[in-house]
């Protein structure tokens, strides 16, 4: 193929690349808007992305030969067909999502399973079209190749690597800079302007393809019916094993490693774009070293790969000591995170070179051969992120689902050594012992840590997340992914004291959004009203007797209810309306799930379900200044009346807002009115904090 040729193609898929990640981002960051901010949400969201890519790579590739000798046309064209598919994505998936939520909203509790199966078959539904569509370019332009270079064998990794490129690239600049600035609605057209301008040049290169009669003449030569079948052999058989397991395992510890690493990464919107950024950066620069080893003729055996694999599997694991990274964040915050994402990329690099040689050396560049195999790549992509999130992190935790993983790379380790010489094969076994038993015993996570301080410690796991509750009597915590979300303090309490106090009537209901440990929940019913409270994660709720020994009879309290379901959701399901409403999102208030309940949005939502003299509270747990004037301006945009008031240790603020005046009462008034409806007796004192000026 001639050279400016070659690199019109690689542009192009760079820009295919590109744009499918940014679809993946945005599509990620509204399911967890429309289906809750839970790990099987980003499980499916995932899956059914690999699962488009299987489905048209294999019917891309079987179809092609077809569809070309029976229209008379360039493979160019149908390229040209998906790339429009893809982009009208753009504007068919938010309307799709929009339509999945409301049919969600009778589904029940978001623990349920009527929930999770409903919404990830209207997920997969609203996603999946396009999803085939990406997976038939790369046989559909692999055909258009083989129209101008029939003994071209390496066009898949060709593509591929211009495709990671562009995807790596895609990912970093749709998280920090394109949401940030346009939104989501015009990164997804600038998303859709790219498949849009590639299917353009596509209509180009069409008209001046070959004559039909060339085509066709063409097509009996490459069509995948009258190649000469190439005969399957063991190391074929083994290789396809290998593409299924290691496209299983990579995509599982994805998932895996979102939630081990939540404890340095924490949970911003950037941190599961990190991780995806450090992947494809390390696999384009494995499938970089494929392509320079294809034009030296050096290339590197699969047993060697292998080799490096399962060594570098254990690495995340080995990495992520707490007691470690806690020292190394005293120097620098971004020295730990990048030692976390750096240490996947040995792992990522290794599987970069391996899968596209694998495809190449199955496919040798048939189309229906090469989608074969990649399809079988993909199907294990597709099933390891369900795997992890509902069998793995549930049942065995991080640490250990990361170990599992790693195993099927030492298995391919033991069939394949023979291949290695003796000295190398010795050098490797011992890494991998050493890293598969360091695993096992050395790393120290938050549990370890806590129980090496003498701390009683309760752990629970679910679907939605890894939960500890720690310490005795009155030093308690609650750890959701590793991350500290709250401590037994009276700050928690008069959460629901203070708006139930300047309720100007006689409240008879109050909603407790994010149900912590419980104690809002509590305070609210000594007043003896109707509350509700909603928490995301199931184990969070299971947690509640660890902190409080009433709380038994607190759930047995006929007024009392906690509902496991997104606060969100909870009120655009409901028919409810409250005197109260409390929210207390857990911190960073910029993390991807907390942010949400601080947006006017929300509260235009929170207004639908307040009495008309009712009063919302919401906790600012302290932080950067632009932060709190930003929560206190949505407030002031979204009601005209808002008192704040500094928390009861000196920092963070109370931020009362109502559609109705807030009458004025003095700290002696409050306190008084807590301590006459509590039962606890202990007198906390509580005093006015600056006013909203003065916080703006």
């Amino acid at each position: 193929m001639r050279s400016p040729h070659r690199w019109l193609l690689f542009a192009l898929f760079f820009i295919s690349g590109f744009s499918s990640l940014v679809y993946q981002v945005v599509w990620t960051r509204m399911a967890f808007a429309t289906f809750g901010i839970i790990a099987p949400v980003l499980s499916v969201i995932i899956s059914v992305f690999m699962l488009g890519l299987c489905i048209g790579a294999w019917a891309g590739g079987k179809s092609i030969g077809w569809l070309t000798s029976r229209t008379r046309s360039s493979a160019i064209v149908f390229y040209m067909s998906v790339e429009l598919m893809i982009g009208m994505s753009a504007f068919a998936v938010p309307l799709l999502f929009g339509a999945s939520e409301k049919m969600l909203l009778v589904t029940g509790d978001m623990d349920s399973l009527g929930y999770l199966a409903f919404s990830a078959v209207l997920l997969a539904f609203s996603i999946l079209p396009w999803c085939i569509c990406m997976g038939a370019t790369f046989p559909f332009m692999m055909a258009y190749v083989r129209e101008h270079d029939q003994h071209n064998s390496e066009s898949f990794s060709f593509l591929y690597v211009a495709n990671v490129l562009g995807a790596m690239i895609g990912t970093l600049a749709t998280a920090f800079v394109l949401v940030e600035l346009f939104g989501f609605s015009q990164t997804l057209g600038i998303a859709a302007a790219g498949n849009f301008s590639i299917a353009l040049i596509c209509g180009c290169l069409a008209r001046a393809a070959r004559k039909p009669g060339e085509l066709v003449a063409v097509q009996t030569i490459s069509s995948p019916s009258n190649i000469e079948p190439i005969q399957d052999t063991a190391r074929q058989s083994l290789g396809r094993w290998i593409l299924f397991s290691t496209g299983f395992a990579s995509m599982a510890m994805e998932v895996v490693w979102a939630r081990a690493f939540t404890p340095i990464l924490k949970t911003q919107v950037y941190s599961f774009a990190l991780i995806v950024f450090g992947y494809l950066a390390a696999t384009f620069f494995g499938s970089l070293l494929y392509r320079r080893s294809v034009r030296k003729n050096s290339l590197s055996n699969a047993a060697k790969l292998i080799s490096i694999a399962v060594v570098a599997a254990f690495l995340p694991i080995i990495v992520n000591d707490l007691s470690f990274l806690s020292r190394v964040a005293q120097l620098s915050g971004y020295l730990s995170s990048g030692l976390l994402i750096l240490s996947i990329t040995p792992l990522c690099a290794a599987l970069g070179y391996l899968t596209p040689s694998l495809i190449d050396q199955d496919g040798k560049g048939d189309p229906a051969r090469a989608g074969n195999a990649y399809a079988l790549n993909v199907l294990g992509c597709i099933l390891g992120p369900l795997f992890a999130s509902y069998v793995l992190l549930p049942w065995v935790g991080e640490r250990n689902a990361l170990i599992l993983l790693a195993l099927p790379f030492l298995a391919f380790y033991l069939v394949m050594s023979k291949a290695l010489s003796v000295g190398y094969r010795a050098v490797t076994a011992l890494l991998a012992v050493v890293a598969l038993v360091w695993s096992l015993v050395g790393p120290n996570d938050l549990g370890a840590c806590l129980t090496r301080m003498g701390c009683p410690i309760k752990v629970r796991r679910d679907y939605a997340a890894s939960v500890i509750a720690a310490g005795t009597n009155r030093n308690k915590r609650l750890f959701v992914n590793g991350i500290g979300v709250t401590e037994l303090t009276p700050e928690t309490k008069f959460m629901a004291h203070l708006p139930l106090a300047f309720h100007s009537g006689k409240p008879e209901s109050a909603l407790i959004i994010c149900f912590g440990m419980g104690t809002s929940f509590r305070s609210a019913l000594s007043w003896n009203v109707d509350t509700t409270a909603v928490e995301l994660v199931p184990s969070v709720k299971e947690s509640f007797g660890f902190f409080h020994k009433d709380a038994s009879a607190l759930e047995a309290n006929p007024k009392g209810h906690i509902v496991v379901d997104d606060g969100r959701r909870f009120l655009k399901r409901t028919s409810k309306m409250f005197d109260v409403i409390v929210t207390d999102p857990p911190p960073p208030v910029e993390a991807a799930g907390s942010s949400l309940l601080y947006s006017e949005e929300f509260y235009a939502l929170v207004k639908q379900h307040l009495k008309p003299n009712g009063i919302i509270q919401v906790w600012f747990p302290g932080g950067e200044t632009t932060i709190g004037q930003a929560i206190l301006r949505s407030l002031q945009e979204s009601f005209p009346y808002v008192q704040c008031f500094r928390g009861i240790k000196g920092h963070g603020a109370h931020m009362l807002a109502s559609m109705q005046p807030i009458q004025n009462l003095t700290a002696e008034q409050v306190e008084a009115a807590v301590i006459r409806q509590s039962w606890w007796s202990t007198s906390m004192k509580f005093s006015p904090g600056p006013s909203l000026r003065e916080i703006s």
